[in-house]
């Protein structure tokens, strides 16, 4: 394959730096005065989501620019290389399969494995599976890391109201083993089944807690003949499960083509099939196929993965903002963070390009976030007021999912800060406000200036139309 022009090497990479100069001391407020459709215009939706990015610092001409620069990266070519099962992970040669695992027929191996897990999910949830005594089994517990764990636990955590009740699903991660025992204060180890989540079955945490659980059967009465039936593996290399312990039958695999920051939508989902259900995994991976289908298909100006990606570059690389907050406004959204973490750091955490050429311009961003309104009384005055500036991607359901009212204010807690993000409270208007209230004019002025927000800061918002598999679905897949 030739070797492409650097990205920052392309005319649409010049003007775009030229454009962003001249937009200098452009603010918010004045583009929504000179463009009073603005907030409509700027504004995509696809799959059960709508982006409002029309907060965003930025106008038409740099909009067209950023689909030009889309088009120099070569973007329609590379999504349908990505579909189409080519190469695309050019370090390793392999294909990003995860878009395959989310169809209605996947191909061949891919099908049978989701039938696989499924059918396991299914026998568990049934109570078909039985431990080494003959009990059947009431608690799984997902020994796994990273994209091995913060997928499901991600999806399993959004909908407690659909959890099974015959089988709980707990969930240990780290390395300290204070997780572990926690987690199995609740189990018995007769009724205990553990998925060793790993996609090259040597992750050490895993690994590790795989062998404390052994020893907490064993500890448990379960005889060694009968063990294995304490154990699923979830790996791309079942042959190393089956060295380590388990039976064949209860191993689930996934390609190598799969990334484990993709893999949930793969056997690493059985928690979620076990604790919520086939037909729950089924609306989840349909959201996130009408999300693929709507990227394969949008044009730019009106695709919500490619326009949200394009926001990015023009945050990181134009306006120089190397932090972004995600805030969702739903209890159930509260481990969003934390995958979104990895999902986009790690892809995007390179210092070479595809070629591997050192790289003259920015890749990613920290991103971080927590459950709102919880961050409004912890980092919001920093995003507010403090000096380096931030931005926000906020996220709300339009449909409520909690008690009426709580939903109303969780909605317009939303909008009101993004608003307050955009416009600001400037100290002259907060003096006179204070002032009319009977504060002495030097404790005005003084208190006016802490309080002062100096708004045009971007932010987006992403509104579901509720909080339901499907949209969630489409949320990660955009």
């Amino acid at each position: 394959m030739a070797q492409r022009i650097a990205i920052d090497q392309t005319g649409a990479w010049r003007a775009l730096t030229l454009h962003h100069a001249s937009l200098a001391g452009t603010t918010l407020a004045e583009l929504f005065a000179a463009d009073p459709e603005r907030g409509t215009r700027l504004a995509a939706g696809a799959a059960g989501i709508h982006l409002d990015y029309s907060k965003q610092l930025l106008d038409d001409t740099a909009l067209a620019l950023l689909q030009e620069l889309a088009l120099a990266a070569e973007l329609p070519d590379q999504i349908d290389a990505l579909f189409a099962g080519a190469a695309v992970n050019r370090s390793e040669q392999r294909p990003a399969l995860h878009p395959a695992l989310r169809a209605a027929e996947p191909p061949g191996e891919l099908r049978a494995q989701r039938e696989q897990m499924l059918q396991l999910a299914g026998a568990l949830r049934a109570g078909a599976l039985r431990g080494a005594h003959g009990d059947a089994i009431t608690d799984l517990v997902h020994l796994g890391i990273g994209g091995s764990d913060l997928g499901p636990r991600l999806v399993v955590s959004a909908f407690p109201e659909r959890q099974s009740a015959a089988v709980r699903v707990h969930f240990v991660a780290t390395l300290d083993s204070g997780a572990l025992t926690a987690a199995l204060a609740r189990c018995r180890p007769q009724t205990t089944v553990f998925a060793l989540a790993s996609k090259s079955f040597s992750t050490p945490e895993t690994l590790t807690n795989a062998e404390l659980a052994r020893q907490w059967l064993d500890a448990g009465g379960i005889a060694a003949a009968g063990t294995d039936r304490h154990w699923i593996a979830i790996t791309s290399q079942p042959e190393r499960a089956h060295a380590w312990g388990v039976a064949t039958d209860r191993i689930l695999s996934f390609p190598e083509g799969v990334g484990g920051r993709f893999s949930l939508w793969s056997a690493i989902g059985l928690p979620i099939a076990v604790a919520l259900g086939p037909d729950l995994f089924a609306e989840l991976l349909a959201g996130a196929r009408a999300m693929d289908e709507h990227f394969r298909a949008a044009p730019p100006a009106a695709n919500l993965p490619v326009l949200h990606g394009l926001l990015r570059i023009w945050q990181i690389n134009f306006q120089n903002l190397r932090s972004h907050a995600v805030l969702p406004y739903a209890h159930g959204l509260r481990h969003l963070p934390d995958y979104l973490q990895q999902l986009v750091m790690e892809s995007l955490g390179k210092s070479v390009d595809q070629d591997g050429q050192p790289l003259g311009y920015a890749t990613g961003t920290v991103l971080w976030g927590s459950e709102e309104t919880n961050g409004q009384h912890s980092f919001h005055q920093l995003l507010l007021q403090g000096t380096p500036v931030v931005p926000a991607d906020f996220i709300v359901a339009a449909s409520p999912h909690c008690a009426p009212e709580a939903h109303r204010l969780l909605y317009a807690n939303c909008l009101a800060q993004s608003q307050v993000l955009m416009l600001g409270r400037t100290a002259a208007e907060i003096e006179a406000e204070l002032l009319a209230n009977g504060v002495a004019a030097p404790q005005a002025g003084l208190l006016a200036a802490h309080r002062a927000v100096p708004g045009n800061r971007p932010s987006s918002t992403l509104v579901l139309d509720a909080l339901a598999p499907a949209c969630l679905g489409a949320l990660l897949a955009l």
